[in-house]
């Protein structure tokens, strides 16, 4: 398989919140930090996720938004 998204982050599903047509699915990468995404239902049943699994987060942006306060 090939992939355009460079950034990749491996870690294990802490939790997923499913909701009507999409859930929220938070990682935990390492050294305390997470990542937290939204996929389709259909998604969350067609992988069959839960938690504890180990899943790859791939991220592909297409704009950066840097803020100082």
């Amino acid at each position: 398989m090939k992939i355009s998204g460079r950034n990749k982050l491996r870690g294990k599903v802490l939790s997923i919140v499913p909701g009507d047509v999409t859930a929220e699915v938070e990682i935990d990468i390492g050294n305390g930090n997470r990542v937290a995404g939204v996929i389709t239902k259909t998604s969350l049943v067609d992988m069959g996720l839960k938690e504890g699994d180990e899943i790859t987060a791939l991220i592909k942006a297409t704009s950066v938004m840097f803020m100082q306060e």
